[in-house]
Formats: C-alpha cells, structure tokens, sequence
C-alpha cells in the first residue's frame, strides 16, 4: 500500500502529522530548531513517540509575518532535509511550502508530501510538480497572504467561499489528471475566532469532495484567545479541539504535541468502535 493509499484510509485510523518549524519566528516553537543537533534530536522524539508525518516548514506563517526571499528558505530548509532523510530514511517527510522552486528540490532531497498554504500564488506551477512527480499535495484554504490576512476579514457567504476553492481547487487538479489531494481548511488563516469554530462544523461537508481532510488546530490563536492564555498554555484546549475534529471525521491531526495528540485518537477511537446495544 503506497502512503497516500494509508491517508485515504484514515478515516477509521486518522494519522499524526508532526510540525517541525526551522523558523526563527513562528508562533509557538520558533528558535527552538535552527541547528542540526537540535532538529535531527525532536525528529527522533516524534518518531519515538509514534508520528506519522513530519512536516518540515522553514518560513513562518504566523498572522502578521512577512515572507523570507527563496535563498533563505533553501538555506534553512535544504540542509535539514538532507539530514533527516539520511539518518531516518523510512520516515514521511511533508514540506510545508508554497514555492514550486522548493517544492520540486524538496522532492528530489526525498521529500513524500508538499503542504501549500499559500494556493494562489504559484498555482499552475505547483500543480504541474506535484503531478510529475505524482506527490500528495495538501491544498490549504487562506483568504489573503500572511502579512494581510487577519485584516478586514470579509465573506459574503462564508461556507459556501470556503467550499467552492475546494471544489475549484480540486477540479483543475484533476483536469492534469492529479487527485493525490488532501484538504486543509486552513484554520485561522483569513478568518475570524468564531468562523474557525464554524468551519470545524464544516469538516463533515468538506469530507463530501471526497479527499481527505487535514485539520491544524495546535495551539492557534482560535484557542489561546478564546481562553485568554498564552500558546503554552493551550495543550488542553488543543486536545479538546482535537477531539471533536476526530468526531467530526478529521483524517490527520497537524500538532506540536505528538504523545498527546496520539492518545486522543485511541480514546475517540475506543468510543467510536464500541457501542452497546440497548
């Protein structure tokens, strides 16, 4: 069975993708990876402690950020890969990126996803590697760009918006014969603390276009400012959000905390496989 075969069967096992970000500035963890040592040392606790997937990211996303020029996303991203593929060859490595340039290097450095949160800047371009290469893509929903999309947020039809970029998305994939596709609402990226309440409730729908459906929900400000707490603060918030993204037929959990997001799964699974006649 090839991974993506695996995804498209996680409905009933969903899968934990670990966040590694080699930024300086991303919100919750950024400075904590920027040498080698200390990445190829997290790497290795998430697989001791069950991941999936890592998910390399070497430019912060954050509300506010301003995007790093190409040469500095090779810098912080290429040697890390390297390394990682050479020391944990059987280990599913996911790049988060929207540049095609990095995408198509990552995949020859032995890069198993591409994770785009920024569709619509190199769209053709993007598509036209993923399917030469044949490589799961993660398709990501963001109103705007990082550095602007918290500003005036404004939908006229909210779901409907969100839907159709998925549907549209997915039809030009498939017209160059691509369907290695993988959903991400984009929790908090271009939406307000209570619409990324709503698009959990969307994740039953989305799961109609008939790709699975990653949700990123670790420590984001949709959790820390609801409770009014600092991004350390927020495990349990993150674990409930968690929860109920299983319930409602989430297929990958993105997530800083690996242990944590694992035993989540098995108690929802328990509860979701054993049902007692009355």
């Amino acid at each position: 069975m090839n991974f993506y075969s695996k995804i498209q069967q996680s409905s009933s096992d969903p899968l934990i993708m670990g966040i590694l970000n080699l930024t300086p500035d991303s919100f919750y963890d950024g400075g904590r990876y920027t040498n080698l040592d200390q990445i190829i040392s997290r790497v290795q606790t998430m697989i001791d402690e069950g991941v999936d997937i890592i998910d390399l990211g070497a430019f912060s996303s954050r509300p506010g950020s301003q995007l790093i020029s190409l040469k500095e996303e090779e810098k912080r991203l290429f040697p890390a890969l390297i390394k990682i593929r050479e020391l944990f060859p059987k280990t599913t490595l996911s790049i988060d990126t929207y540049r095609y340039q990095i995408a198509e290097q990552a995949i020859k450095y032995g890069a198993n996803i591409i994770n785009n949160i920024y569709i619509n800047k190199y769209p053709k371009q993007m598509a036209k590697i993923v399917q030469k290469y044949n490589t799961p893509y993660i398709i990501m929903h963001m109103k705007g760009e990082p550095k602007n999309m918290q500003k005036n947020i404004q939908y006229n039809n909210f779901k409907n918006e969100i839907y159709m970029f998925f549907k549209n998305c997915i039809n030009e994939l498939n017209k160059i014969n691509f369907d290695k596709i993988i959903i991400d609402p984009g929790f908090g990226f271009g939406k307000t603390l209570l619409q990324n309440y709503n698009l959990i409730n969307m994740i039953p729908e989305l799961k109609k276009l008939s790709y699975p459906v990653l949700v990123g929900l670790s420590r984001k400000s949709m959790i820390f400012k609801a409770l009014n707490q600092e991004p350390e603060n927020c495990l349990n918030g993150t674990i409930v959000a968690n929860t109920i993204a299983l319930t409602k037929g989430a297929n990958i959990l993105r997530v800083h905390d690996i242990k944590e997001a694992i035993q989540t799964k098995k108690i929802v699974q328990l509860v979701q496989q054993n049902h007692l006649e009355d």
